[in-house]
């Protein structure tokens, strides 16, 4: 049996890694502009390169570090292998993204208290 403190530490390790792989995928504009399409509906890579002005190749190298990222996953149906947007892992980025949000918040919150103290005088 692995002791709770061990246990606990390695979901931590996979939730950070998770994050980092995350990132990475989305650190690349094609990768995002890969998963918006996805967003709408599952495509071969075939339907993928028809929407970008780059090779067949390049296009499977960003599908791997989308999948890697675990941002999609890929079934095969037939002869062809099917890309899926999987948005789990979008909400583990997005979940550590939201920790900032209270900044944004703490301004957005001072500047409308600034604008209605302008307006009342």
């Amino acid at each position: 049996m692995v002791p709770f403190g061990t246990a606990l530490k390695e979901i931590k390790m996979n939730n950070d890694e998770a994050i980092q792989v995350a990132f990475r995928a989305l650190s690349d504009s094609t990768r995002r502009d890969i998963i918006m399409m996805l967003s709408e509906q599952d495509m071969t890579i075939g339907d993928v390169v028809k929407k970008f002005e780059i090779t067949r190749a390049a296009v499977k190298k960003h599908l791997i570090i989308l999948e890697q990222g675990n941002l999609i996953s890929v079934h095969q149906q037939g002869r062809e292998r099917i890309n899926r947007l999987n948005p789990v892992a979008l909400k583990t980025a997005n979940d550590w993204l939201n920790h900032f949000s209270r900044f944004w918040d703490n301004k957005l919150s001072k500047l409308q208290q600034v604008i209605e103290q302008d307006t009342k005088d």
